[in-house]
Protein backbone atom coordinates (compact mmCIF):
# COMPACT_ATOMS: atom_id res chain seq x y z
CA UNK A 1 0.00 0.00 0.00
CA UNK A 2 1.37 3.47 -0.83
CA UNK A 3 2.59 5.15 2.36
CA UNK A 4 3.02 8.85 3.11
CA UNK A 5 6.39 9.19 1.28
CA UNK A 6 4.96 7.52 -1.83
CA UNK A 7 1.91 9.79 -1.76
CA UNK A 8 4.06 12.89 -1.21
CA UNK A 9 6.33 11.81 -4.06
CA UNK A 10 3.23 11.45 -6.26
CA UNK A 11 2.09 14.94 -5.24
CA UNK A 12 5.48 16.40 -6.11
CA UNK A 13 5.50 14.50 -9.42
CA UNK A 14 2.12 15.64 -10.72
CA UNK A 15 1.86 19.15 -9.23
CA UNK A 16 4.01 20.95 -11.86
CA UNK A 17 1.77 19.58 -14.64
CA UNK A 18 -1.58 20.23 -12.93
CA UNK A 19 -1.39 23.41 -10.88
CA UNK A 20 -2.98 26.43 -12.58
CA UNK A 21 -4.26 24.23 -15.41
CA UNK A 22 -7.96 24.20 -16.31
CA UNK A 23 -9.96 20.98 -16.51
CA UNK A 24 -11.43 20.64 -19.99
CA UNK A 25 -12.87 17.15 -19.72
CA UNK A 26 -13.52 14.56 -17.01
CA UNK A 27 -13.72 10.91 -18.07
CA UNK A 28 -14.97 8.35 -15.55
CA UNK A 29 -14.59 4.92 -17.11
CA UNK A 30 -15.45 2.97 -13.97
CA UNK A 31 -17.08 4.75 -11.02
CA UNK A 32 -17.02 1.64 -8.80
CA UNK A 33 -14.11 2.46 -6.52
CA UNK A 34 -14.11 1.96 -2.75
CA UNK A 35 -16.76 4.66 -2.67
CA UNK A 36 -18.58 5.40 -5.95
CA UNK A 37 -17.19 8.33 -7.92
CA UNK A 38 -19.81 11.11 -7.62
CA UNK A 39 -22.11 11.23 -10.62
CA UNK A 40 -21.71 15.01 -10.80
CA UNK A 41 -17.90 15.01 -10.65
CA UNK A 42 -17.57 16.12 -14.27
CA UNK A 43 -20.10 18.89 -13.73
CA UNK A 44 -18.20 20.14 -10.67
CA UNK A 45 -14.79 20.13 -12.38
CA UNK A 46 -15.56 21.19 -15.93
CA UNK A 47 -13.80 24.46 -16.85
CA UNK A 48 -12.44 24.81 -13.31
CA UNK A 49 -8.81 25.63 -12.52
CA UNK A 50 -6.65 23.38 -10.34
CA UNK A 51 -5.31 25.94 -7.89
CA UNK A 52 -3.10 23.58 -5.90
CA UNK A 53 -2.19 19.93 -5.38
CA UNK A 54 -1.82 19.24 -1.67
CA UNK A 55 -1.55 16.22 0.63
CA UNK A 56 -3.23 15.41 3.94
CA UNK A 57 -2.03 12.13 5.44
CA UNK A 58 -2.26 9.64 2.55
CA UNK A 59 -4.90 11.67 0.69
CA UNK A 60 -4.16 13.89 -2.30
CA UNK A 61 -6.21 17.09 -2.42
CA UNK A 62 -6.85 18.76 -5.76
CA UNK A 63 -7.99 22.28 -4.85
CA UNK A 64 -10.37 23.23 -7.64
CA UNK A 65 -12.60 26.31 -7.67
CA UNK A 66 -14.67 26.36 -4.50
CA UNK A 67 -14.17 22.69 -3.70
CA UNK A 68 -11.63 19.91 -3.43
CA UNK A 69 -11.22 16.51 -5.05
CA UNK A 70 -10.12 14.00 -2.39
CA UNK A 71 -8.03 11.25 -3.97
CA UNK A 72 -6.77 8.13 -2.23
CA UNK A 73 -4.54 5.65 -4.04
CA UNK A 74 -5.88 2.69 -2.09
CA UNK A 75 -3.71 -0.42 -2.16
CA UNK A 76 -2.74 -0.40 -5.82
CA UNK A 77 -3.61 2.99 -7.28
CA UNK A 78 -1.36 5.42 -9.10
CA UNK A 79 -1.57 8.76 -10.89
CA UNK A 80 0.42 9.54 -14.00
CA UNK A 81 0.71 12.42 -16.42
CA UNK A 82 0.11 11.54 -20.09
CA UNK A 83 1.48 13.87 -22.78
CA UNK A 84 1.06 11.66 -25.86
CA UNK A 85 -1.77 9.66 -27.45
CA UNK A 86 -1.29 6.57 -25.31
CA UNK A 87 -4.61 4.68 -25.11
CA UNK A 88 -6.11 4.08 -21.67
CA UNK A 89 -5.15 0.86 -19.93
CA UNK A 90 -7.59 -1.66 -18.49
CA UNK A 91 -7.60 -0.19 -15.00
CA UNK A 92 -7.49 3.52 -15.94
CA UNK A 93 -10.72 4.46 -14.19
CA UNK A 94 -10.62 8.28 -14.00
CA UNK A 95 -8.97 10.80 -16.30
CA UNK A 96 -8.74 14.59 -16.33
CA UNK A 97 -7.90 16.31 -19.62
CA UNK A 98 -6.27 19.68 -18.96
CA UNK A 99 -5.93 22.76 -21.14
CA UNK A 100 -2.16 22.45 -20.84
CA UNK A 101 -2.36 19.51 -23.22
CA UNK A 102 -1.69 16.83 -20.63
CA UNK A 103 -4.00 14.25 -19.09
CA UNK A 104 -3.99 13.05 -15.50
CA UNK A 105 -4.87 9.35 -15.36
CA UNK A 106 -5.82 7.35 -12.29
CA UNK A 107 -5.07 3.62 -12.47
CA UNK A 108 -6.29 1.26 -9.75
CA UNK A 109 -6.43 -2.51 -10.42
CA UNK A 110 -7.97 -3.36 -7.04
CA UNK A 111 -10.28 -0.31 -6.96
CA UNK A 112 -9.71 0.36 -3.24
CA UNK A 113 -8.97 4.03 -3.84
CA UNK A 114 -11.35 6.95 -4.15
CA UNK A 115 -12.20 10.15 -6.02
CA UNK A 116 -14.59 12.26 -3.95
CA UNK A 117 -15.78 15.86 -4.15
CA UNK A 118 -16.14 18.09 -1.10
CA UNK A 119 -16.76 21.79 -0.56
CA UNK A 120 -15.55 21.47 3.06
CA UNK A 121 -12.74 18.88 2.90
CA UNK A 122 -11.29 19.62 6.34
CA UNK A 123 -14.60 18.52 7.92
CA UNK A 124 -15.07 15.54 5.59
CA UNK A 125 -15.44 12.25 7.54
CA UNK A 126 -12.26 10.87 5.95
CA UNK A 127 -10.16 13.83 7.13
CA UNK A 128 -11.87 15.41 10.14
CA UNK A 129 -10.53 13.08 12.85
CA UNK A 130 -6.97 12.72 11.55
CA UNK A 131 -4.08 13.54 13.85
CA UNK A 132 -1.26 15.96 13.04
CA UNK A 133 1.23 15.49 10.23
CA UNK A 134 4.54 13.93 11.36
CA UNK A 135 6.85 16.49 9.71
CA UNK A 136 5.70 19.94 10.96
CA UNK A 137 6.98 21.41 14.27
CA UNK A 138 3.83 20.52 16.25
CA UNK A 139 4.74 16.82 16.12
CA UNK A 140 7.07 16.62 19.11
CA UNK A 141 8.15 14.40 21.96
CA UNK A 142 5.88 16.19 24.49
CA UNK A 143 2.92 15.75 22.13
CA UNK A 144 3.58 12.00 21.85
CA UNK A 145 4.03 11.71 25.62
CA UNK A 146 0.67 13.40 26.22
CA UNK A 147 -1.03 11.05 23.76
CA UNK A 148 0.58 8.05 25.45
CA UNK A 149 -0.35 9.03 28.99
CA UNK A 150 -1.96 6.08 30.78
CA UNK A 151 -2.03 3.87 27.69
CA UNK A 152 -1.03 0.22 27.87
CA UNK A 153 -1.12 -0.22 24.10
CA UNK A 154 2.25 -1.02 22.49
CA UNK A 155 4.14 2.05 21.34
CA UNK A 156 4.21 0.78 17.76
CA UNK A 157 0.40 0.68 17.74
CA UNK A 158 0.31 4.23 19.13
CA UNK A 159 2.65 5.39 16.37
CA UNK A 160 0.45 3.84 13.68
CA UNK A 161 -2.79 5.30 15.06
CA UNK A 162 -3.97 7.93 12.55
CA UNK A 163 -5.80 9.75 15.34
CA UNK A 164 -2.44 10.31 17.05
CA UNK A 165 -0.27 11.03 14.01
CA UNK A 166 -0.88 10.39 10.33
CA UNK A 167 1.24 8.61 7.78
CA UNK A 168 3.53 6.49 9.95
CA UNK A 169 2.93 3.19 8.21
CA UNK A 170 4.30 -0.18 9.18
CA UNK A 171 7.66 0.10 7.41
CA UNK A 172 8.40 3.54 8.86
CA UNK A 173 7.23 2.64 12.38
CA UNK A 174 9.71 -0.25 12.39
CA UNK A 175 12.52 1.98 11.18
CA UNK A 176 11.80 4.89 13.54
CA UNK A 177 11.54 2.70 16.64
CA UNK A 178 14.85 1.09 15.78
CA UNK A 179 16.54 4.46 15.36
CA UNK A 180 15.08 5.62 18.69
CA UNK A 181 16.13 2.41 20.47
CA UNK A 182 12.58 1.62 21.64
CA UNK A 183 11.10 -1.88 21.73
CA UNK A 184 7.93 -1.95 19.58
CA UNK A 185 5.98 -3.88 22.24
CA UNK A 186 6.80 -1.55 25.13
CA UNK A 187 3.60 -0.03 26.63
CA UNK A 188 3.24 3.50 25.31
CA UNK A 189 2.48 4.92 28.75
CA UNK A 190 5.75 3.60 30.18
CA UNK A 191 8.13 5.52 27.95
CA UNK A 192 9.93 8.62 29.20
CA UNK A 193 9.66 12.08 27.68
CA UNK A 194 13.32 11.95 26.68
CA UNK A 195 12.74 8.77 24.68
CA UNK A 196 9.68 10.30 23.02
CA UNK A 197 11.86 13.24 21.99
CA UNK A 198 14.12 10.73 20.25
CA UNK A 199 11.18 8.90 18.70
CA UNK A 200 9.59 12.07 17.25
CA UNK A 201 12.96 13.03 15.76
CA UNK A 202 13.42 9.51 14.36
CA UNK A 203 9.99 9.61 12.70
CA UNK A 204 10.77 12.95 11.04
CA UNK A 205 14.22 11.76 9.96
CA UNK A 206 12.90 8.47 8.54
CA UNK A 207 10.04 10.00 6.58
CA UNK A 208 12.08 12.96 5.34
CA UNK A 209 14.79 10.62 4.05
CA UNK A 210 12.17 8.43 2.36
CA UNK A 211 10.57 11.43 0.64
CA UNK A 212 13.97 12.69 -0.48
CA UNK A 213 14.92 9.26 -1.80
CA UNK A 214 11.59 9.01 -3.59
CA UNK A 215 12.20 12.35 -5.22
CA UNK A 216 15.68 11.45 -6.40
CA UNK A 217 14.95 7.93 -7.67
CA UNK A 218 11.48 8.62 -9.01
CA UNK A 219 10.77 7.18 -12.42
CA UNK A 220 9.39 9.77 -14.80
CA UNK A 221 5.71 10.51 -14.10
CA UNK A 222 5.24 11.46 -17.73
CA UNK A 223 4.11 8.55 -19.92
CA UNK A 224 5.21 6.03 -17.28
CA UNK A 225 3.36 3.70 -14.96
CA UNK A 226 3.10 6.62 -12.56
CA UNK A 227 4.39 4.70 -9.55
CA UNK A 228 7.23 5.97 -7.37
CA UNK A 229 8.59 2.42 -7.25
CA UNK A 230 8.93 2.44 -3.47
CA UNK A 231 12.26 4.20 -3.90
CA UNK A 232 15.38 2.16 -3.42
CA UNK A 233 16.59 2.78 0.09
CA UNK A 234 18.55 0.78 2.64
CA UNK A 235 16.10 -0.24 5.34
CA UNK A 236 17.70 -0.83 8.73
CA UNK A 237 15.31 -3.48 10.07
CA UNK A 238 12.18 -3.95 7.96
CA UNK A 239 12.50 -7.03 5.75
CA UNK A 240 15.71 -8.05 7.54
CA UNK A 241 14.41 -10.49 10.16
CA UNK A 242 17.17 -12.92 11.16
CA UNK A 243 19.91 -10.76 9.67
CA UNK A 244 22.51 -9.05 11.88
CA UNK A 245 21.73 -5.74 13.55
CA UNK A 246 23.83 -2.93 12.08
CA UNK A 247 24.83 -1.82 15.61
CA UNK A 248 25.40 -4.96 17.69
CA UNK A 249 25.46 -7.68 15.02
CA UNK A 250 22.90 -9.76 16.91
CA UNK A 251 20.17 -11.34 14.74
CA UNK A 252 17.11 -9.13 14.30
CA UNK A 253 13.88 -10.69 15.56
CA UNK A 254 10.73 -10.81 13.42
CA UNK A 255 7.28 -11.16 14.99
CA UNK A 256 3.66 -10.36 14.12
CA UNK A 257 1.87 -7.47 15.81
CA UNK A 258 -1.73 -6.75 14.84
CA UNK A 259 -1.21 -8.91 11.76
CA UNK A 260 1.74 -6.74 10.68
CA UNK A 261 5.38 -7.76 10.32
CA UNK A 262 7.49 -6.25 13.08
CA UNK A 263 11.28 -6.44 13.10
CA UNK A 264 13.49 -5.20 15.94
CA UNK A 265 16.77 -5.77 17.73
CA UNK A 266 16.24 -7.47 21.13
CA UNK A 267 19.49 -5.95 22.38
CA UNK A 268 19.41 -2.38 21.04
CA UNK A 269 15.69 -1.72 21.53
CA UNK A 270 14.35 -1.59 25.10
Amino acid sequence: MPELPEVETTRQGIAPFCEQATVEEVIVRNPSLRWPVPTDLAEQLQRQRINAVERRAKYLLLRIGDGTVIVHLGMSGSLRVITDDSPPQTHDHVELRLDSGVRLRYNDPRRFGCWLWSTEPESHPLLASLGPEPLPPEFTGPYLRRQAQGRKTPVKSLLMDNHVVVGVGNIYANEALYKAGIHPQRPAGRISLDRYHRLAAAVRETLSAAILAGGTTLRDFVNSDGKPGYFAQSLLVYGRGGEPCHHCQRPLKEIRMNQRTTVYCPRCQR
